[in-house]
């Protein structure tokens, strides 16, 4: 299966259930300062472990930072 990540096309032989799997998958384990969206929604991380994934999907992960 497929799906974008951060404008990328990513395969999976098994697409992870949630999309909290992909989220601390793709920011190996953290999820600090993190917001994602899927299809061009954000989803709030209260939502994230109850948010299912399907092939075709567009998942956006963005991790702020302090600077300037």
């Amino acid at each position: 299966m497929e799906i974008t990540i951060n404008h990328q096309l990513t395969f999976f032989e098994i697409l992870p259930s949630s999309l909290e799997d992909i989220v601390l998958l793709y920011t190996q384990g953290s999820s600090s300062g993190i917001a994602a969206a899927l299809n061009d929604f954000v989803v709030p991380k209260s939502k994230w472990p109850t948010t299912v994934l399907s092939a075709n999907d567009e998942i956006l992960i963005i991790k702020a930072f302090q600077g300037g």
